[in-house]
């Protein structure tokens, strides 16, 4: 979790300290005295997709066309046992 920092709104005309604490990842809260008025919360850096897998490949690589046998009466045990 990120540390709060605190700034009046008289000194929120410094802006290079707002930005320091923004880029940190710093909530800012903005107070009038001792009265928080609105807090800043920097933009979350967007996270790159994650590219998955090929599974289908693999398990063709892995077991051909071949079907294991007892493979479709786990599933079908396995949806009669929901209920």
């Amino acid at each position: 979790m990120s540390a709060v920092a605190s700034i009046n709104l008289r000194e929120l005309r410094n802006t290079k300290q707002l930005k320091a604490w923004l880029k940190a990842g710093k909530t800012v809260e903005l107070r009038e005295r001792d009265t928080v008025l609105a807090r800043i919360v920097p933009e979350a850096a967007e996270k790159p997709a994650v590219e998955w897998p090929d599974f289908e490949a693999r398990r063709k690589a892995i077991f051909g066309d071949r079907v294991l046998p007892g493979a479709d009466l786990l599933i079908e045990e396995r949806e009669r046992s929901r209920y």
